[in-house]
């Protein structure tokens, strides 16, 4: 087994540069088509979520496939592969395996323990089998993976540890309250009818929602989800579905909307939730300007100090002391108290020109600046300016909760007054400080058991075809022999001749039995790789043997996919 993984998710990249690198279903088919067409890789998946994009194969040599799948990604993504490397992580077998195990349970997930990811882990599987990039490893992997996840949140609590993004991110919206209590009476529009969105339309009626409205560029899609929601006993919601051009005309009716789609580009302008806004309350909707946290001084009776080169900081004993008289320029150079002449005035000084002046000068100028001070009172002063309160932003009117990668809602949506948008890039830093359950080691452990249970059963099943080659080669040499006693012996009958033959089988299996147990048991355990190539080596077997028994299990193998994924 040679598994090798190279990726990049929200804990290796910013939001921004997963946005950009995310894959479309078309690119996705395109990756792993010319990944298996590669030379270091024979099998090959893909699993891009909206917070992870990650490329599994099976390659020969691992430095080749690292640079070969890092530059099929950069490919494939759009994003060049100077750009891309940095936030790129790679695992290799057994740490390969880890990592997807823990994929699956939810442990790397955005929201600990979310059960999501069990879908499209099983999607995933079933797009390389459909272009028969899956072969032995990729779908004893993805299939045992399914099952971890399963393990892992039915015997465990995994599932208080998180929830799914859709429920944090109406958490979010309830910001500390029940989600329920937020949700009750609202009108929900989601956009779009995939699995994310399906199930963020659930979750909506579940907490509570009086209606949900569905709209897809698919109208029948948008029609049997909304038909699904209607017909839950569970939920008492109004379901209907529109046209994806109704989104303006919905949007100025919900108090809520949940937009994740495939589209390559914004689904919702800042300028049309800023219409909805508008028909909604009947007042003009603003972008909040970016108001500055500190306003400066109004000026003081000598003027602003803005530009002053004379830092008086040295030589004040207290804030907001003025020094008075000559004590505020002692053991100033000439230079800066030039300077500070200068710009009293309204002068200009060369600063190239102020240091060659000579002590007269500077006495001069020590003599000029005490009489300014005596005359006026103190010399201008640096002060800080004073905070003021930021203003406080309106209750919203709308709440939009953007799930898709790349994003469906301009972020310039932030800035409305009387809009809230929770994104991928806010539930990350939400996410980042959520509580973890105590269950996560307990999963972990799982995990822990599982990778080595996995391991142990690849490096078995990869010394199979040697010992099925061994006991082929057994028999062959079983029937040349009896072949050879019949030529010797042409009288015996078939009674003594199966009789013989029978006898001559059982002594090579009882001579096979306890090696070829043994050789398994020796190569299930860690390093155990090179037992199959000793056996090969002592009963001298023929390779090309040992590889066919490999190619018919790999067409068990396929006949077996077309079954589908568990």
């Amino acid at each position: 087994m040679s598994l090798l993984v190279v990726g990049l998710s929200h804990r290796s990249a910013p939001v921004s540069v997963l946005e950009r690198a995310s894959l479309s279903e078309d690119a996705q088919f395109k990756l792993l088509q010319d990944t298996v067409a590669a030379e270091p890789a024979t099998e090959a998946a893909v699993l891009a979520t909206c917070n992870r994009i990650e490329l599994y194969a099976d390659v020969d040599k691992f430095h080749a496939g690292v640079a070969e799948l890092s530059t099929l990604l950069a490919q494939h993504s759009g994003v060049g592969l100077e750009e891309l490397t940095p936030y790129l992580y790679v695992h290799y077998e057994d740490r390969a395996v880890h990592h997807l195990f823990s994929v699956a349970c939810g442990l790397d997930s955005m929201v600990v323990g979310e059960g999501q990811i069990l879908g499209q882990l099983k999607d995933s599987l079933a797009r390389a089998q459909e272009l028969h990039t899956a072969g032995r490893l990729m779908n004893d992997l993805f299939q045992q993976g399914l099952r971890v996840g399963k393990r892992a949140h039915s015997e465990t609590g995994i599932d208080r540890a998180g929830q799914s993004l859709v429920t944090f991110g109406l958490e979010q919206f309830a910001a500390g309250g029940e989600v329920r209590d937020w949700a009750r009476g609202k009108r929900a529009l989601v956009i779009g009818a995939g699995s994310m969105s399906s199930l963020a339309a659930a979750t909506l009626a579940r907490a509570g929602v009086a209606e949900v409205v569905v709209a897809n560029r698919t109208f029948d899609r948008a029609e049997r989800l909304a038909q699904i929601l209607a017909e839950d006993e569970n939920t008492d919601v109004v379901a209907r579905a529109v046209p994806i051009e109704s989104v303006p005309a919905e949007l100025t009716r919900a108090d809520v909307a949940v937009s994740c789609t495939g589209a390559t580009g914004l689904v919702l302008t800042a300028e049309a939730v800023a219409v909805a806004v508008e028909g909604r309350t009947g007042e003009p909707v603003v972008f909040d300007e970016e108001n500055p946290s500190v306003r400066p001084l109004p000026p003081t009776s000598l003027g602003t100090d803005e530009g002053c080169p004379l830092d008086l900081s040295a030589v004040q004993q207290q804030p907001g002391f003025s020094v008075m008289g000559e004590a505020a320029v002692a053991g100033m150079d000439a230079a800066t108290l030039e300077q500070h002449a200068a710009w009293v005035d309204n002068a200009s000084v060369d600063r190239r020109t102020a240091g060659r002046r000579g002590p007269e000068a500077d006495a001069e100028l020590i003599t000029a600046l005490a009489a300014l001070a005596a005359t006026v009172g103190r010399i201008p002063e640096r002060r800080r300016p004073e905070p003021v309160a930021t203003p406080v932003r309106p209750e919203p009117v709308l709440f939009l909760l953007d799930l898709a990668m790349p994003r469906d809602v301009d972020a310039a949506a932030h800035r409305l007054a009387g809009v809230r948008l929770v994104d991928i890039e806010s539930l990350a830093e939400a996410s980042a400080d959520a509580p973890m359950a105590t269950d996560v080691d307990l999963v972990r452990r799982i995990v822990g058991d599982e990778v080595a249970a996995f391991g142990a059963a690849q490096r078995a099943a990869h010394i199979t075809p040697t010992v099925v080659a061994l006991r082929s080669m057994a028999a062959d040499v079983v029937a040349g022999e009896i072949a050879r006693l019949e030529g010797r012996l042409p009288g015996l009958d078939d009674k003594h001749r199966a009789e013989i033959t029978q006898t001559v089988k059982r002594v090579v299996d009882k001579l096979l039995h306890a090696p070829t147990v043994r050789v398994k048991q020796l190569a299930a355990e860690p390093g155990g790789a090179g037992y199959a190539d000793a056996l090969r080596t002592l009963f001298d077997l023929d390779q090309e043997a040992v590889a066919a028994v490999s190619r018919a299990e790999d067409s068990t193998e396929k006949n077996a996919e077309n079954r589908g994924p568990a």
